[in-house]
C-alpha cells in the first residue's frame, strides 16, 4: 500500500453487482477506500453505501466530496428480462442518465475527481463473427450496439469538467457467481455441457479477476479513450463448452441448445448468445495490462476451484 492508496477514495456505482462485487474487494486489499453509490443508503455496510435516485435527480453529495475516482458500472441486467419496448429503454436509461446525472452533480458542486473509470461493452461491435476487430472498428447492428453507443455519447458529455476519463468495453465475464459460465454450469452436473445454436459463435471472454484488474489499471494509469476488456484468446461458444468440460475434469461431451428454441425462448435477446465477435486485447496489453488468465481452460480451473 502506499500512501496515495491509503488516502484515496473509490466511489462506484454499481457496486454490488458482479464486477463490482469483485472490483471493490481488489481495491480494498490495495490500500484504496471503497463507498457505494445505491438505491439504498447502509452507512454500515463493508463498503457503506450513499443514496442516488436516477430518476429524482438525486446524489448524496456526501459521496461525490470523498470520491478521488468514480467508476460507473451501474446499469440494468442485459439478460435479466425479455427485450420488450420498454425493457430495452430502461437498459438504456440506466446506464445514460446515471452518468449524466453525475455530470450535473459533478458541475453544481464544482468538483473534480482525479479520473472516472466507465464500463461499456463488446455489443459495440455487434455480430461481428470470425474477423479481429479492435477499439477502431466501426459500431455493429442491432440493439446492443445502439445501447452502447447511447452508453458512451453519455461519457463524451464530461469532457468540459476536464477530468480525465478512461472506458472498459467488458468482455463475457467468466464468474461462477453470474454472468454466462453461471448458466452454463448447471447442466454439468448431469454429465454433459450445453452449446448454443451452432456454436460456432466467438466469445470473447475474461475471467472476474482480470476484468477487475482491468478497471484498477485503468484508474491507476494516465490512461483515457477506450479499451477492450477482453482475454487475449476468444474462443467459440462450443470450444467454451468443451473448456468447461475438461476444467472439471469431465468428458468432453458437449450437446447443441437450438437456436430456433433459444429464439422462441428468449426472442431478441437471443442475440446475446448466438452472436459473437472476436475483440483484440492489444491495446490495453500495450497500454501495460498484463492478463493473469489469458487461456480459457487455467482460467476456468481457477474460477471453478475458488468458486468467485
Amino acid at each position: 500500500m502506499n500512501a496515495a492508496q491509503s488516502s484515496s477514495t473509490v466511489l462506484i456505482t454499481g457496486g454490488t453487482g458482479l464486477i463490482g462485487t469483485r472490483l471493490s474487494e481488489l481495491l480494498t486489499n490495495k490500500g484504496y477506500k471503497v463507498i457505494h453509490l445505491s438505491r439504498h443508503q447502509n452507512p454500515h455496510a463493508k463498503f457503506p453505501a450513499y443514496k442516488w435516485d436516477i430518476k429524482g435527480g438525486y446524489i448524496d453529495e456526501r459521496a461525490l466530496r470523498q470520491a478521488d475516482y468514480i467508476i460507473t458500472l451501474a446499469g440494468a441486467g442485459i439478460a435479466d428480462q425479455r427485450w420488450t419496448r420498454q425493457r430495452k429503454q430502461v437498459i438504456i436509461d440506466s446506464r445514460v442518465n446515471g452518468i449524466l446525472l453525475l455530470k450535473k452533480e459533478l458541475e453544481r458542486l464544482q468538483l473534480q475527481p482525479k479520473a472516472i473509470i466507465g464500463a461499456s461493452a463488446i455489443g459495440y461491435y455487434g455480430n461481428s463473427g470470425a474477423k479481429l476487430v479492435n477499439e477502431s472498428s466501426n459500431p455493429g447492428q442491432g440493439f446492443l450496439t445502439e445501447s452502447v453507443l447511447e452508453w458512451e455519447k453519455a461519457y463524451t458529455t464530461l469532457a468540459p469538467l476536464h477530468i480525465r476519463t478512461a472506458i472498459a468495453r467488458v468482455g463475457v465475464v467468466l464468474s461462477t457467481k453470474g454472468g454466462a459460465l453461471e448458466k452454463m454450469l448447471p447442466t454439468y452436473n448431469f454429465g454433459f455441457g450445453t452449446y448454443f445454436g451452432s456454436g460456432q459463435q466467438i466469445y470473447s471472454w475474461i475471467h472476474i479477476e482480470d476484468v477487475a484488474r482491468i478497471f484498477i489499471h485503468l484508474l491507476e494509469s494516465n490512461l483515457t479513450g477506450v479499451y477492450n476488456a477482453v482475454a487475449p484468446n476468444p474462443v467459440s461458444n462450443k470450444v467454451l463448452a468443451e473448456a468447461i468440460a475438461t476444467a472439471k475434469g469431465m468428458n468432453e461431451v458437449v450437446l447443441p441448445a437450438p437456436a430456433l428454441a433459444m429464439k422462441l425462448a428468449l426472442g431478441e435477446m437471443a442475440a446475446v448468445i448466438l452472436e459473437g465477435s472476436r475483440i483484440s486485447s492489444e491495446k490495453v496489453e500495450a497500454a501495460g495490462f498484463n492478463f493473469e488468465f489469458p487461456e480459457v481452460i487455467p482460467a476456468l480451473k481457477d474460477l471453478l476451484s475458488r468458486k468467485i
